[in-house]
Formats: structure tokens, sequence, C-alpha cells
């Protein structure tokens, strides 16, 4: 029984990539904002005033904004392996078996496969 309801052809998978490329970045600038806007409401909130308002808003709306990023790869079910190095595995079928496509954001291109059960460091040329 497949895990996956969707299986990506090599082909499919690199047309994604650049908008793949679009959504790690947003992900990358929503992170860092607010990471700083954690800092913000700590540095308040360390002194025992009260963190409400502007700042605490901001920071919503962007655990928001991340997580409709984040809900384009489910909805396509590609994983992301880690948001650091942008890892993200497309399910495919490969000899009549469930396997991931694997990528990161620093490679130009999809040259690797692994199993479903294995990661990066057993990535295997396509």
């Amino acid at each position: 029984m497949p895990e996956f309801t969707r299986h990506y052809t090599l082909e499919e998978a690199r047309a994604l990539l650049p908008i793949i490329r679009q959504w790690l970045a947003r992900l990358d600038l929503l992170r860092h904002q607010l990471r700083s806007a954690e800092r913000t409401i700590d540095a308040i909130t360390g002194t025992g005033a009260d963190a409400g308002g502007s700042t605490v808003n901001q920071r919503l709306r962007l655990m928001g904004d991340i997580r409709i990023v984040i809900q384009e790869f489910e909805q396509r079910e590609i994983q992301i392996k880690d948001l650091d190095r942008g890892l993200i595995d497309f399910p495919t079928l490969r000899e009549g078996r469930e396997v991931f496509l694997c990528w990161e954001k620093s490679e130009e291109d999809i040259d690797h496969w692994h199993d479903l059960d294995t990661g990066y460091s057993n990535r295997q040329g396509i």
C-alpha cells in the first residue's frame, strides 16, 4: 500500500524547483523576521512589562504567513526535511516502489534519490 497519494516524475519535480526556491526564500525571510520579533518580545517581557500590542500581533501574523507557505508543500505532499538547508523530498516511484527524489537549495538540479526510511546520507545518484 503506497504511503503517498502523489508521486512526482523527475521532470515534474524539476519543473517545481523555481517556485520551491521562492517558497524557501520566503520562509527564510519570515523566519528571520519571526526571530527578530521574538527577541523584541523577550526583551520587553524580561523587564516585566506587558508585550501585548503590535509586536505580539506581528509575531502572530508571521507565524500565520509561515504556515501558509508550509501548506504549499503539504498540499503537494512535498516534504521539508531541513528548513535551514532547504532539504526537500519528493515522493516518486522507482522500480515499482516508493522512494524520495532528494534535493537541497544549494544544488542546481535534482540528481539524487533515497529510500523512504533512509535519509540524506544514503542518497544515490539518479
